[in-house]
């Protein structure tokens, strides 16, 4: 995506959040016809505490199953409102958060191989990873790892957990890995201006919408 694109998704998001808020939200951005905003693509909004940039909501679709532009919207009232791990969002919350923006590319199954050759699939700080196995799944996005300073089986090991699924689950051959990546924009400050983010952030702990 383009910078331009980027912001126009941030803002988008922005002001879902506050419209989710009952905030007054003002007229809607304007998004461009066309790529990337009519395409289905996966995508997960982030909301953080700022300055400290402690998460305070995270909610997204990992697969294209709506436009980008309907995604985002869903995705932002989603992590405003609905995560469950916080109080919804008020109005007097706004000033004191920023909204980031992670487009994800569709999925791909690290197929076969022995663990080795799975964990040399994968690069931290490029790869996102979801673990589906006995009947659940778990996603990190790609910003978790290199936060958390992991390495490559830290991470498949951290994704296990998100699913519920014991440290080394990955390894077996029940289990399926998959990886994606993901182009981030985010605000600078609360409703401030939008810059293409890199891998460092707190982020990506974030259950998938609809609620699962």
């Amino acid at each position: 995506m383009e910078p331009s694109e980027g912001t126009v998704a941030v803002r988008l998001a922005r002001h879902a959040v506050r419209d989710a808020t009952g905030t007054d939200a003002g007229p809607s951005p304007s998004v461009p016809d066309g790529p990337p905003f009519d395409q289905p693509r996966g995508v997960f909004v982030t909301i953080r505490r700022f300055p400290s940039g402690a998460l305070r909501g995270c909610i997204g679709f990992p697969l294209p199953h709506y436009p980008l532009a309907g995604a985002i919207v869903r995705a932002a009232r989603a992590a405003a409102i609905d995560d469950p791990r916080f109080r919804p969002l008020g109005g007097r919350d706004l000033g004191a958060v920023t909204v980031e923006v992670s487009v994800l590319t569709v999925p791909e199954r690290i197929a076969g191989g022995s663990p080795a050759e799975i964990a040399a699939a994968v690069r931290v700080g490029r790869d996102g990873l979801i673990v589906e196995g006995d009947g659940t799944s778990g996603l990190l996005l790609p910003q978790v790892a290199p936060e958390q300073g992991w390495g490559v089986e830290e991470f498949l090991d951290g994704t296990c957990e998100k699913a519920g699924l014991p440290p080394g689950a990955w390894r077996s051959p029940r289990v399926r890995v998959y990886r994606f990546q993901a182009e981030i924009f985010a605000e600078e400050r609360p409703d401030g201006p939008v810059a293409r983010a890199g891998s460092s952030p707190t982020s990506g702990d974030a259950p998938a919408a609809p609620r699962s």
